[in-house]
């Protein structure tokens, strides 16, 4: 998927803070409603238990006078007072009818009190808010030490309204809870989550817009919780970005400085290859020896010069593989690094007798010397160099299908930044100034043999160890060659 594929958010939707002050208020609202529903079952069978209560009294009123005693109207007064059509008690095998207002028609439901209700409350109470209007019910209660049962009948319309009331209160209550509750709860989200998002967010865009300005990078607040965490992380990467961003531009405008001297320099090297030849027509021995170093050198000053860019503009060639003595190879490495017998700096090459390696010899020659002119550097940031503290030392040995060689000095060895960044370009340089190409260049030449470079652990000053296999044999190719000899 590419950058132009992925499209921004479209403007006007609800934001976050939108969102979270409708979840903040639908949640309050639903913990109301959850709260409403054995409120309002509970306010029901109180009212009823109300109306019990004064059944009760109205009972010994009416019990306690002689039969027939009362008085009608003091009867109807009676029942009014306990919002009844009808008041009976039962004890024993009889049954009194102690007052009734009116003849009651078909009873709907029945409600009795002796039994537990509580299973059952939330059900009932909403049937009394939805069928209750008009509707007549038959309330059955005990009656401690006075009869067995007590009866009421009761039109259910006045508990309706009653509930409807309460009803009412409640929602106009719980509306100015939630109100109450969803600000507080967005203000203080808000400005914990909310507004620390908002920059993160509003910080993000504008680094996007401009990766390569430092000022545009987070601030971290030092926030100890998931916001810190996410600050500190953001701003660990855009400062990767920024410095990753910086130093592509450096190496940037290295390739173009170095493509301008490459272009002069091999000019150069060219007139000197041209005077060199003319050495070999001095008769001198001594210039007859040193004749044929100097054109190597200048030859392959020149090839390097022609892939100095290789590195940040394409891919190292692939290295032309041969059987290559190692011996010869290091001892060409010693001659460019210029270390003498009796030099200020010591060398040694433990390399086993006769020992070859399935590589290309340039690319070792160029591994090996990269390593060595970084011990050479290492010595001389500690000032002169001493022959009887400053050594190198190049080995080889063969394991198998696979050639070791360990390149060893008695430097200072590596600090641990350098460790960290030890194959990167422009990272792995101890030395002021250096761009760290030599270990990067190093490392890309060692994998294109499919070997492998490393830092030996433990080692007086640096120790670098490197393999490298041999080919798989192609036995039908072979045969081919061997048929055709």
């Amino acid at each position: 998927m590419t950058h132009d594929a992925i499209s921004p958010p479209e403007s006007g939707r609800l934001g976050l803070s939108g969102k979270l002050l409708g979840l903040t208020v639908a949640f309050v609202m639903l913990s109301e409603v959850l709260i409403y529903v054995p409120s309002i079952a509970n306010f029901r069978l109180n009212f009823i238990d109300d109306q019990i209560n004064r059944a009760r009294t109205a009972a010994l009123a009416l019990d306690a006078a002689p039969e027939g005693a009362v008085e009608e109207a003091l009867a109807r007064r009676l029942l009014q007072s306990v919002g009844a059509k009808a008041l009976a008690l039962k004890t024993g095998e009889a049954r009194r009818l102690l007052a009734v207002s009116d003849i009651p028609h078909e009873v709907d439901i029945t409600i009795d009190r002796r039994e537990d209700t509580g299973a059952s409350a939330v059900a009932d109470a909403l049937d009394t808010l939805l069928n209750g209007r008009g509707r007549l019910a038959r309330v059955v209660a005990e009656v401690p030490n006075q009869a067995d049962f007590i009866e009421i009948v009761v039109d259910e319309t006045e508990l309706r309204q009653a509930m409807l009331t309460f009803s009412g209160t409640v929602l106009m209550l719980s509306a100015l809870i939630s109100i109450l509750t969803a600000a507080l709860v967005y203000v203080a989200l808000d400005r914990i989550i909310v507004r620390p998002v908002r920059r993160l967010t509003a910080t993000m865009v504008a680094f996007a817009a401009a990766p390569e300005d430092a000022s545009r990078i987070v601030t971290v607040s030092g926030r100890a919780d998931e916001i810190g965490v996410a600050e500190f992380e953001l701003a660990r990467m855009q400062t990767e970005i920024h410095d990753q961003l910086q130093q592509k531009s450096r190496l940037a405008a290295l390739g173009l400085a170095v493509s301008k001297i490459n272009h002069d320099l091999r000019n150069l090297l060219a007139s000197a290859q041209l005077m060199s030849d003319r050495l070999g027509t001095v008769a001198d021995p001594t210039v007859q020896k040193l004749a044929p170093k100097l054109i190597a050198t200048l030859d392959r000053a020149i090839a390097f010069c022609q892939s100095t860019l290789s590195y940040g503009r394409a891919q190292e060639r692939p290295p032309a593989r041969r059987r290559t003595a190692l011996a010869d190879v290091v001892e060409d490495v010693r001659a460019a690094l210029g270390l003498e017998p009796n030099g200020p700096i010591g060398f040694t090459a433990a390399v086993e007798r006769g020992l070859t390696l399935d590589a290309d010899p340039e690319q070792m020659f160029r591994i090996l010397l990269n390593l060595g002119r970084n011990a050479v550097q290492a010595f001389e940031s500690r000032g002169a160099p001493d022959p009887d503290r400053d050594h190198i030392r190049i080995s080889g040995r063969r394991e198998g299908s696979v050639a070791v060689i360990e390149v060893s000095d008695t430097g200072p060895g590596l600090p641990r930044k350098a460790r960290e960044h030890m194959f990167e370009p422009f990272q792995g340089s101890t030395r002021t100034g250096g761009s760290g190409l030599g270990l990067a260049i190093a490392a890309e030449l060692v994998r294109a043999h499919g070997g492998a470079i490393a830092l030996v652990d433990g080692a007086i000053g640096a120790t670098f160890r490197i393999t490298v296999p041999d080919r798989p044999i192609d036995l039908q190719a072979h045969a081919r060659r061997r048929a055709s000899a």
